[in-house]
């Protein structure tokens, strides 16, 4: 049998064994789709009943390094491991490749993940009297869009939007080049912020092309990014840790939460490997934005 055929009788057994509710067996799914799209990725031709704890270790491993914390990950092990009891039971696997994959610690220092609320609450805190303030709204939409690295968003070139395609090229590490999608409310504040604010400024030699600029015409400084986030964090009082990178990470997690392909997660980060020995497959482009589109937070 195939991923799918277990999968789907996992789904039939919680539904009506277990009288889960369709929210709950939907994020049962989730965990075991995670897990199958790792095996596909790592082209591992392996089943369901194939799986060694090895290979779940691997994947607790992939997805930290994804961004996930320990309480996500902890969450899909649970559904992982809830999959296998399941395959015991219907006596199609005597012991369970999770039953000695310990969960995650929760001491374990992963950076702190944004919840959709709190990226809601700093983005409103921006005080768009200001000039800078449609530049900053812009610059965190965008950040948030299309889990951009801080280096990316300040290097981000006007040459390089392309709306009507809802794609923007991205410079990564290594001068890495990439498409990346950009969602439709970043996409408004740009152009917001580029008609409203940037029309008025003159750029300095060298700065014609770059998007977001300082009064004085520059290019906005990583130092500057963080400064507007801290600043932020603390007029909302939020108890976290945060820096542009946190918007990276929370983009990522809510992605993976809500059922997006890891994959294309992968892929809009800029990631050419999660590990250093392997080259993921390149995902089509339409494929990529479909997913921005149907598990954003920022598009539902």
């Amino acid at each position: 049998m195939t991923w799918k055929i277990y999968i789907k009788n996992f789904a039939s057994y919680l539904k009506l064994e277990r009288s889960l509710s369709a929210n709950t067996v939907q994020a049962y799914l989730h965990d075991i789709q995670k897990l199958e799209q790792f095996i596909s990725i790592r082209k591992y031709s392996l089943g369901p009943l194939e799986v060694e704890l090895k290979h779940l270790q691997e994947f607790l491993q992939w997805i930290t390094e994804l961004g996930l914390g320990p309480i996500s990950q902890s969450r899909i092990l649970s559904g992982i491991k809830a999959f296998y009891k399941y395959l015991i039971m219907e006596n199609m696997i005597s012991d369970s490749p999770a039953a000695l994959l310990e969960s995650p610690r929760a001491s374990r220092k992963l950076p702190d993940v944004l919840s959709v609320p709190e990226i809601d609450q700093l983005i409103a805190a921006i005080d768009r009297s200001k000039p800078e303030g449609e530049r900053n709204k812009a610059m965190l939409e965008t950040l948030y869009s299309s889990g951009l690295r801080v280096s990316e968003l300040i290097g981000l070139k006007i040459s390089n939007l392309f709306f009507d395609s809802g794609f923007m090229r991205i410079t990564g590490k290594g001068d890495k080049e990439r498409l990346v999608p950009i969602g439709s409310i970043a996409m408004k504040h740009i152009q917001l912020y580029q008609d409203s604010v940037r029309t008025h400024i003159q750029p300095m030699k060298g700065h014609e092309d770059t998007l977001f600029l300082s009064k004085r015409g520059k290019g906005i400084s990583r130092v500057m990014v963080f400064i507007l986030i801290r600043n932020l964090a603390e007029k909302i009082q939020l108890k976290k840790s945060i820096s542009p990178h946190t918007f990276r990470h929370s983009f990522a997690t809510h992605l993976i939460d809500g059922g997006a392909d890891l994959r294309a997660v992968q892929e809009m980060l800029g990631h050419a490997s999660i590990t250093t020995t392997e080259i993921y497959t390149h995902l089509d482009r339409d494929f990529l934005r479909s997913e921005i589109i149907r598990f954003h937070p920022r598009n539902r």
